[in-house]
């Protein structure tokens, strides 16, 4: 296995290691986008981000690597096994890393049923595809605007449902298909239709570092990395741990992580205010935010929470605004909700006021 560069060695682009651990805390979030110039660390940091996170269990013996805490969530094979024993062991394994081609079929990404042996000896066979091998994992698609859009589309729905079903002649098979999602692509090669654009939930543009000093950090790195990668790797092996235990304690903690009625208002009035097409936007900045809440050691969202989580879910959402001459910084974004905040949704304080006053109207009227 070929050495993969850490993660935290990577230099700059804050926001796009952002939003590859915010999708790692949480894959419900439904995907990264990557757009920018070659060199960029797009796919470096891609592969290094799968390398770093922690172990999962797994049923053992599973070829989809089912969560033996989801039941509910299990392929047709583990639910069969389930019926017929009490409890199915599990193992540990590696957090998988596929890359998928840009030449992949339908066929190879969702899976394949035999139905000639289905029809011959009424055997249900189903032959995984790269959704399989991804469950739980990271699924890595460069170039992804070179793809076929039905096998993007086919991508995103299994990324936004969790699972994939596969129908064929009335026989069935499923099985969870819960995965990272991180394209890359570089606009000069051409775009995403704006449908299959609005379906990745995070997305940002990154362009070279232009800071002379980073740029000589990035060569000194590199020719450490090429020289002895294992002795870099463990150079960094402290901080790719803290990272990585951070990752794991936030898993843990999303679920538990709460909200208001007023943050809720707040991301609407901010998505409605901006004219952000459909209603994908709210759901997953209101994600997003819980997922930096978490990674931040929190059980409740913040205005700034929401603020970094829609300065990556709206840039590539919003049509003849702003964004599209100069993009609004973390510190505008939080600005504005809080400005928003202020003018819909009444205090306590107010609210008490009031009454207050409606209550003292009613004794002068007796």
């Amino acid at each position: 296995m070929p050495a993969i560069f850490p993660f935290t060695a990577i230099v700059g682009q804050e926001r796009m290691k952002r939003a590859l651990i915010l999708n790692a805390v949480d894959t419900r979030i439904g995907g990264v986008l990557i757009r920018g110039e070659r060199g960029t660390a797009k796919s470096t940091a891609a592969r290094s981000l799968a390398a770093l996170l922690p172990k999962v269990q797994v049923v053992q013996d599973c070829r989809f690597g089912c969560d033996p805490d989801k039941p509910a969530t299990w392929c047709t094979e583990c639910k069969e096994r389930a019926s017929a024993s009490k409890k199915l062991p599990t193992s540990e394994r590696m957090t998988p890393f596929i890359n998928l081609p840009v030449s992949a079929t339908e066929d190879r990404v969702v899976g394949t049923l035999d139905i000639e042996k289905a029809i011959q000896k009424g055997e249900r066979h189903f032959e995984p595809g790269v959704l399989a091998s991804a469950n739980r994992g990271l699924l890595y698609i460069d170039e992804v605007n070179l793809l076929d859009d039905h096998v993007v589309d086919i991508l995103l729905d299994s990324a936004a449902m969790g699972v994939n079903t596969v129908e064929r002649e009335g026989i069935s098979f499923a099985h969870p298909a819960r995965f990272i999602l991180v394209g890359t692509m570089n606009p000069e090669e051409g775009d995403l239709r704006p449908q299959l654009l609005d379906r990745f939930a995070l997305s940002m543009d990154i362009v070279g570092i232009r800071d002379a000093r980073e740029r000589v950090t990035i060569m000194e790195r590199n020719l450490s990395f090429e020289r002895d990668a294992e002795a870099f790797r463990k150079q960094w092996l402290a901080k790719e741990e803290e990272l990585s235990k951070k990752i794991a304690h936030a898993r843990e903690l999303v679920d538990k992580v709460t909200h208001t009625s007023r943050d809720l208002l707040s991301i609407a009035a901010l998505t409605a205010s901006l004219n952000v097409d459909g209603h994908r936007a709210d759901l997953v900045i209101l994600k997003a935010a819980r997922a930096e809440a978490a990674f931040e050691g929190r059980t409740r969202i913040n205005d700034h929470d929401i603020a970094l989580a829609a300065e990556l879910a709206l840039p590539h959402r919003i049509k003849r605004t702003p964004f599209q001459q100069a993009e609004m910084t973390t510190e505008q974004l939080q600005e504005r909700i809080e400005q928003l905040a202020g003018q819909s949704v009444p205090s306590e304080s107010d609210d008490d006021s009031e009454s207050k006053q409606d209550g003292e109207a009613e004794e002068k009227k007796t």
